[in-house]
């Protein structure tokens, strides 16, 4: 932005009716403009993993044709590449083409937490944990934003429910919000300032997103230090002026005035002051300007090129999950069974508002026919109908033919749109009943049998005993068919690994008995217990847990250091561990570093994920990983002091290759600097005054006037020590035999809480 313009003096040339005017869009992707004071008009439009420009006005959804773009893989994928670097080179080109259709922010990333696998618009969310959802965001508008195009992080904020979504109220407690439904939003947002932020459909805690002054004011600007401006959600406004009263700066779409007649009825009235609309229309200036300023006429861009960076994220998103007798790679120039309609017609992106239309698309059984050599036979049998769960009897008959003719099978198999989409939720985990019919048709003639899944979130696997090998593709964008046939037969070594838990069975996940809630109300009962958090904690064995992927090579890890073994929380923690890989190829490992608080007087997770890299060794290499640990990754949000805290004590460092195969242990002792002030009082126990000096050395004195002190040194001892400890001083007035009274009891109180004692 050029520095010269002064905003404030701008804003004063202008009527309050064309202030209220800038405060929503001029029709459905346009933000409003002023001819007579130079201000212009800026486009956003849909992402994240594409550009969706509508060559028509008015639509949302995705009705309409859009201009060609690069159709990258979606969010549920991208994040299973672990790759910070690769998926802002992936944001780099998401700018280029915005740049070239004249874009100036582009709608997304989404980090929205996913609380059940059932939400429909899982595809377009990163993950189930905070911390790797904030990294991917960061990376991803730190790369798209370095083109002068803006960022739109969305959807602030708990709205993990495609069901109701316009009206649902998400019941979270703070605790609860703060560690994992805001935390994705706030590392994201502190390190990449997107030049916006989506506020969500949904009320949190019976106040509509829109409205809500604490998220979008008191903890996104004041606190996280937001610089840019919030939008709506495209219809998400119920009352204008409320809206922007609590930071709302910007309604989308149009309202046709009827926003505007809001704001200045608002003003009049004295609900607002026009104060604090000049305040939100200067944020929404700067952010209009810097898009204009940061312009590049006649940008063009690579398609090849962009192509093959959309071939590279799918390799690296994409999860081997099984690979029985090293079934993969496959053997190049076999004959080969391809079945399965999703093979013909791939399911590469999810539906909605994120549909893009793509620049080229990768036929599948072409790409699979490259990558197996002349030599190789390929023949395809349709297998199954995509627009019926029903069996066919004839489809099923031809690939069962095929494939007992073959020396292997892949079959592709998955969700199909009607499935899962943006507007509403699944109802369960299932595949289509014809897929799984066929599966086990196809095992029980070929038990060289690999499964490619094409989906946007988990599904249960009942049939996995039927193959030998399954890649978790997602929904891999336009080069989704160069990609698996790259990881299929080798060419590429598979190094996704999963950014969510897969359950055995639905009711295994941690929201099932509250998902998605009764009527609007949807109460987040499972607490901070969500993904491996909760299957961790209950000890659910998971069908894949998160952090899992299988290699066509194998890691060793070895040399865990840390630079000290005590630290107080204002410290920095150095962490570095040896990486080799020791097998016959080279690969890329997802080293992941888990924090666990042994001893703690708060309920927490057994483990949470506070550091990963992404790290490329050939056959026989070393290379050292190295992890930062501040405070944050030793803290919970203690909701009384309204901040993060540390308790002093042992906290575990653990490496891993996923949350659930732990390879390295260290321990830190941490102390902490907290300075909040234990207050005592009647019901305070024992074991609480022990946690003060002052506090431990009355116990000592109290226990050793007891008529019983002497049992404790007998027998009996840890029994009464057990008694005692979680005993409420006043109990103390009745079994001290009249040594301890009320009065002194006042007083021992007075003085533990640093009052005048006498």
């Amino acid at each position: 932005m050029h520095e010269s313009r002064d905003m404030k003096s701008l804003i004063s040339q202008m009527t309050l009716e064309e202030k209220a005017s800038l405060c929503s869009g001029s029709d459905t992707w346009h933000t409003r403009g002023i001819e007579r004071l130079g201000i212009p008009s800026v486009m956003m439009t849909d992402g994240p993993h594409g550009l969706r420009k509508q060559k028509a006005s008015a639509d949302h959804l995705g009705l309409f044709d859009s201009v060609p773009s690069t159709c990258f893989p979606s969010a549920a994928g991208v994040a299973s590449s672990w790759n910070r670097a690769l998926i802002q080179r992936m944001g780099e080109a998401l700018g280029i083409e915005c740049q070239a259709e004249e874009v100036g922010v582009l709608l997304g990333p989404g980090v929205n937490i996913k609380r059940s696998p059932l939400c429909g618009r899982n595809f377009e969310y990163f993950s189930e944990d905070p911390f790797l959802s904030s990294e991917m965001a960061a990376s991803h508008i730190a790369g798209v934003q370095s083109q002068g195009v803006g960022a739109s992080l969305k959807h602030f904020a708990a709205n993990n429910q495609e069901h109701r979504r316009m009206t649902s109220d998400s019941v979270v407690d703070e605790r609860t919000l703060r560690e994992i439904y805001l935390a994705s939003f706030e590392g994201a947002v502190k390190q990449a300032q997107p030049w916006t932020v989506m506020c969500a459909y949904n009320k949190v805690n019976g106040e509509y997103a829109s409205e809500n002054k604490q998220l979008l004011t008191d903890i996104l600007k004041d606190e996280w230090g937001h610089e840019g401006f919030v939008v709506s959600d495209w219809g998400a406004v119920e009352d204008r002026a409320k809206g922007l009263a609590a930071g709302l700066e910007l309604e989308m779409p149009a309202s046709n005035g009827e926003g505007d007649l809001r704001i200045l009825e608002a003003i009049r009235n004295g609900e607002m002051t026009e104060k604090e609309l000049d305040d939100a229309v200067e944020r929404i200036l700067k952010i209009v300007f810097r898009a204009v300023d940061s312009r590049r006429p006649g940008t063009t861009f690579d398609q090849a090129a962009h192509h093959r960076l959309a071939r590279e994220v799918a390799q690296e998103s994409m999860v081997l999950l099984m690979n029985e007798d090293d079934i993969l790679p496959l053997r190049k120039g076999s004959k080969l069974a391809i079945i399965g309609a999703m093979a013909k017609e791939p399911r590469y992106q999810g539906s909605g508002s994120s549909q893009i239309r793509p620049t080229q698309m990768d036929d599948i059984i072409a790409e699979l026919g490259k990558s197996a050599g002349e030599a190789a036979e390929l023949v395809f049998a349709k297998g199954y109908e995509s627009d019926a769960d029903e069996a066919d009897s004839q489809l099923t008959a031809e690939a069962v033919k095929a494939a007992s003719d073959a020396e292997a099978a892949v079959l592709f198999a998955g969700l199909p749109k009607r499935y899962e989409s943006e507007g509403f939720d699944r109802r369960h985990l299932r595949m289509p009943a014809n897929q799984i019919a066929l599966i086990e048709a196809i095992a029980a003639v070929q038990p060289n049998l690999i499964v490619v899944l094409c989906n946007g979130a988990p599904v249960e696997m009942p049939w996995l005993a039927c193959a030998k090998g399954v890649l978790e593709a997602y929904l891999g964008g336009q080069a989704m068919g160069g990609a698996v046939a790259d990881l299929l037969f080798g060419d590429a070594n598979p190094s996704g690994r999963l950014a969510e838990t897969f359950p055995v069975q639905l009711s295994d996940n941690p929201s099932y008995l509250f998902y998605p809630g009764e009527g609007d109300r949807s109460e987040y009962r499972e607490g901070i217990f969500v993904g491996y958090r909760y299957y961790d904690k209950k000890n659910v064995q998971p069908l894949f847990p998160f952090g899992y992927g299988l290699s066509y090579t194998a890691f060793a890890y070895s040399d865990l250091t840390l630079d000290k073994k005590t630290m107080r929380d204002t410290d920095m923690l150095q962490v570095s561990v040896k990486v080799t890989n020791t097998g016959p190829r080279a690969g890329k490992e997802v080293v992941q570093l888990y924090v666990s608080d042994e001893v703690s007087t708060v309920i927490r997770p057994d483990k949470e994920l506070k550091g990963f890299d992404k790290v490329e060794l050939e056959p026989g290499e070393t290379k050292t990983v190295s992890f930062e640990l501040n405070k944050r990754c030793f803290a919970y949000y203690d909701t009384e002091a309204e901040e993060w805290t540390v308790e002093s004590g042992v906290f575990k460092l653990l490496i891993g290759h996923s949350s659930r195969e732990i390879m390295l242990t260290e321990e830190v002792s941490v102390i902490s600097t907290s300075d909040r002030k234990l207050s005592f009082h009647r019901n305070s126990t024992l074991s609480e005054l022990s946690r003060t000096p002052a506090g431990e050395a009355f116990v000592q004195r109290l226990i050793a006037n007891l008529p019983f002190a002497s049992a404790l040194h007998s027998e009996h001892a840890a029994l009464l020590k057990a008694f005692l400890e979680h005993m409420p001083l006043r109990g103390l007035l009745s079994f001290s035999g009249g040594k301890f009274t009320e009065i002194q009891l006042a007083a021992v109180i007075r003085g533990l809480n640093g009052e005048d004692a006498s």
